[in-house]
């Protein structure tokens, strides 16, 4: 597309500023009490963990208000991007116990989660239609998980805090509304470091691997290409092309081997020319961090803003 192409209204120039704009559990038993307990007490008779480790997930989420405004974007690339983002639900092979998501945008100078038991929606773009501020996804938030979260970052070393007022910003309340549109999940967001290290984020996703065995499924949100200045261009196809292909290869290796690539992302081809900035990123290396020895698979790799977008599983 280019920037005076126009489609039901809206332009791509202005759909780019507007992302360029972009800025518990209590309802369910406690993770080490109660019903937890009962599990625990029922694997130990039975000599097995009769819980099933919940998957990881680095998933793109797009752009703006993208699945739920017109926008004026390929409607194909729009309905292969919500074909995947919906199937994520299945991913799990039992329903999780509530989500835990790290979006590229919420950044802190030390990982900070939200503690809202309802938390609000952060309309966190502007420059699109009115309908894009009135969409909810009002699923619980959860002090329980929060406080077990920190507890476990806490005992990696990191100093850590809590925001009671954050709401969900659009890196999780968008793809999310898909994926589980009824907002039935108990949801919390972790912040990533304002250092934006590649290792301090595979080392906080590391910390958070035991959650993995306590039914909560750990979501990246992010996109594996981010410069908006050149989504849909010849330019911004060519650099998303290669760097992806790069991004692929090292999602799927051993751990080590991924992490070391991971860690030292800058090397890749035309790797700041895909992320100037690598806030995008590095929810891939929480997530990775997280999946410990489990192989990344590509469970979707495709167009969206005529530029491609990749999104890796891990367990």
């Amino acid at each position: 597309m280019h920037e005076n192409d126009k489609s039901e209204g809206i332009s791509r120039r202005k759909v780019v500023a507007g992302i360029a704009g972009v800025a518990g559990l209590a309802a369910l038993p406690s993770l080490v009490g109660d019903d937890g307990e009962a599990h625990a007490k029922q694997g130990r008779s039975s000599g097995k963990d009769v819980r099933t480790r919940m998957p990881v997930a680095f998933i793109p989420h797009g752009g703006g208000p993208w699945p739920f405004v017109e926008m004026g974007l390929p409607k194909d690339e729009v309905e292969k991007l919500a074909a995947y983002t919906r199937s994520l639900r299945n991913l799990p092979k039992t329903p999780p116990r509530a989500l835990l998501v790290v979006s590229a945008h919420w950044e802190e100078r030390v990982p900070t989660v939200m503690t809202a038991e309802r938390p609000p929606i952060l309309y966190d773009y502007y420059g699109f239609p009115p309908d894009s501020y009135r969409i909810t996804w009002p699923a619980p938030g959860s002090p329980t998980l929060a406080s077990r979260v920190r507890e476990l970052l806490g005992q990696a070393g990191f100093e850590t805090k809590v925001d009671p007022a954050r709401g969900f910003d659009h890196g999780t309340f968008i793809p999310l509304k898909l994926t589980y549109p009824d907002a039935d999940v108990p949801t919390i967001q972790l912040s990533m470091l304002r250092s934006l290290d590649p290792e301090e984020h595979l080392r906080l996703g590391r910390a958070l691997a035991p959650l993995r065995d306590e039914g909560i499924f750990i979501i990246g949100s992010g996109m594996s290409f981010h410069d908006l200045r050149s989504f849909g261009r010849p330019r911004g196809r060519t650099v998303a092309e290669t760097f992806d292909a790069w991004l692929r290869e090292a999602a799927v290796l051993p751990r080590e081997e991924r992490d070391r690539r991971l860690i030292e992302w800058e090397r890749a081809p035309l790797a700041r020319a895909a992320h100037p900035r690598e806030e995008h990123l590095l929810p891939l290396m929480v997530a990775a961090g997280a999946a410990g020895d489990d192989l990344g698979t590509i469970a979707h790799s495709d167009l969206f803003m005529g530029t491609r977008i990749t999104a890796v599983h891990f367990g």
